[in-house]
């Protein structure tokens, strides 16, 4: 889910949609939740862990999704001056 955000701006140098954006942050929200809670199922610290994979989950596609856009889209050029 979290993919056609990332391969539009990859491959096809299209911005990506607000619903593709919107879905991979959602799905990579639920994504790190659930590996979070997997990782330390049944110990006092397992929503620690659960809020820390999410945040740094949706820190990291943040930081791909604008690395993306910032290197594949060229700024808008200034005319002469």
């Amino acid at each position: 889910m979290f993919a056609p955000g990332l391969i539009s701006a990859a491959f096809y140098r299209r911005r990506p949609t607000r619903l593709q954006i919107a879905g991979g942050v959602a799905f990579t929200a639920a994504l790190s939740g659930l590996l979070g809670y997997v990782q330390d199922a049944g110990t006092s610290r397992v929503w620690e862990n659960v809020a820390l994979a999410i945040v740094l989950g949706l820190v990291l596609y943040v930081a791909i999704l604008a690395y993306l856009v910032y290197v594949y889209f060229p700024k808008r050029e200034r005319p002469p001056g």
